[in-house]
């Protein structure tokens, strides 16, 4: 009996460490989690997925400010904010938030996720390994032109809508995963794949604006980047067809391209990708929290 009292103790005890220190197991455990006194009644979490490539938006009372990752937070008129956390990202995340003269800390970990590695050959060699210095100049000039959208700080408040999914297809690609292309280690991939036919539909997942619209571009094809607020920004890539314009205003649902096989693919498919300014986010945990 004894024995059984002490692991009920020790059991209690375990789950009690992971809340007070802000475990987060699902979408709708956000619920579980115990702020500090401070906290109380100045910050509430609406949702979020705490962990590599995930995300955490709330809200914060008037005149709030909130820093993270050495950088003060976009607050919207109602107090809301959004917050990434990239692949790499590490055991813990600390949230400043700051009132008048007080401010207060908020640490939540993050969970450590295993990555899938992915194998690729066939591609041309000059789309694995670019070597002219025109191609390389161009590589630059064009990945200047994804960071400035991406930096973009607007006022926009569709970063708190819920998500959909913005193609129908199979998902021939996940986020985070280590690609080996024609037998050379790359970069992780950073998006969700869609395979699907050349001309298939590409909607909004959320409302947004146009921030980039691109037609070739060397790795990507056809680019689109929408902005939806607060630094949070979606991208569209390989596409056969982009139908919307640099700021166009566009609605959730809304028709924005077609799927193509632009740039450096394999096949037909559409790659898309979240980003909170430079953290890389998932796109399946903001697809996720819906299906919760």
């Amino acid at each position: 009996m004894k024995i059984i009292q002490f692991f009920g103790s020790l059991i209690l005890l375990l789950i009690s460490t992971l809340i007070s220190q802000h475990v987060f197991a699902g979408p709708h455990a956000l619920s579980n989690i115990q702020l500090s006194t401070e906290a109380r009644g100045k910050v509430s979490l609406i949702r979020g997925v705490l962990e590599q490539g995930g995300f955490l938006i709330g809200q914060v009372s008037p005149k709030m400010n909130v820093m993270f990752l050495d950088k003060e937070v976009p607050v919207s008129d109602d107090g809301k904010f959004i917050i990434g956390f990239g692949r790499d990202f590490p055991a813990q995340a600390t949230v400043t938030f700051k009132s008048d003269d007080k401010s207060f800390i908020e640490s939540f970990n993050i969970r450590a996720r295993e990555w899938n590695i992915e194998r690729i050959d066939g591609l041309p060699p000059s789309k694995v390994t670019p070597r002219s210095q025109e191609t390389i100049d161009r590589i630059i000039r064009e990945s200047k032109l994804i960071r400035e959208a991406r930096a973009q700080v607007s006022t926009l408040q569709s970063f708190a809508q819920l998500f959909k999914q913005p193609a129908t297809g199979r998902i021939s690609g996940v986020y985070g995963s280590q690609r080996v292309l024609n037998g050379k280690p790359k970069r992780p991939h950073y998006g969700q794949d869609i395979a699907a036919p050349v001309g298939t539909p590409v909607y909004a997942p959320i409302d947004g604006k146009v921030s980039l619209a691109h037609n070739d571009m060397f790795y990507s094809g056809a680019t689109l980047i929408i902005d939806h607020g607060q630094g949070l920004s979606t991208t569209y890539i390989h596409l056969n067809e982009i139908v919307v314009e640099e700021g166009q205003a566009v609605s959730q649902g809304q028709k924005i391209g077609t799927i193509g096989q632009s740039g450096r693919a394999t096949g037909p498919h559409l790659d898309w990708r979240i980003n909170w300014f430079d953290q890389r986010l998932d796109p399946a945990l903001f697809l996720q929290v819906n299906a919760q």
